[in-house]
């Protein structure tokens, strides 16, 4: 998995390489041990990954918590489209995605994961999505 600017492949070649797999692998390391010093350890930590990108790496990152802190940490996963503000302006309409939280939100830390940071649109309509399942510390 690399993560580039752009198109993947134009023409056969990558357009702008932002981080390689070595590197998304240091980057997924340095935000587990970020997670946990800001929440002193993983005890009352929930990860919940955005459909569809956001779920791989929120798995990923549950591997890294468990192997910094030996702490199996619950990733859940999220579908945000009926929560979000454009669907009337989009081009094609997006196919919802399972919504899968089997465990208790309510006064736990939650880390929302995604895959895409841009207008910050996606991150309010799972901050609306998630009073659904209860309310997080």
């Amino acid at each position: 998995m690399c993560l580039t600017k752009g198109e993947v492949m134009t023409e056969g070649k990558e357009k702008a390489l932002i981080l390689d797999r070595s590197a998304i692998d240091r980057t997924l390391t340095r935000v587990a041990h970020e997670v946990l010093e800001k929440n002193k350890g993983a005890k009352e930590i929930g990860l919940i990954g955005i459909q569809r990108g956001g779920v791989h790496l929120a798995k990923r990152l549950a591997e890294k918590i468990k192997a910094i802190e030996g702490v199996d940490v619950p990733v859940g996963t999220l579908d945000i489209t009926m929560y979000r503000d454009d669907l009337n302006t989009r081009k094609s309409q997006p196919v919802p995605q399972a919504t899968d939280i089997a465990f208790d939100i309510k006064d736990r830390t939650i880390v929302l994961v995604d895959d895409v940071f841009y207008t910050g649109r996606t991150i309010r309509a799972a901050l609306n999505s998630i009073m659904d399942y209860g309310r997080p510390k």
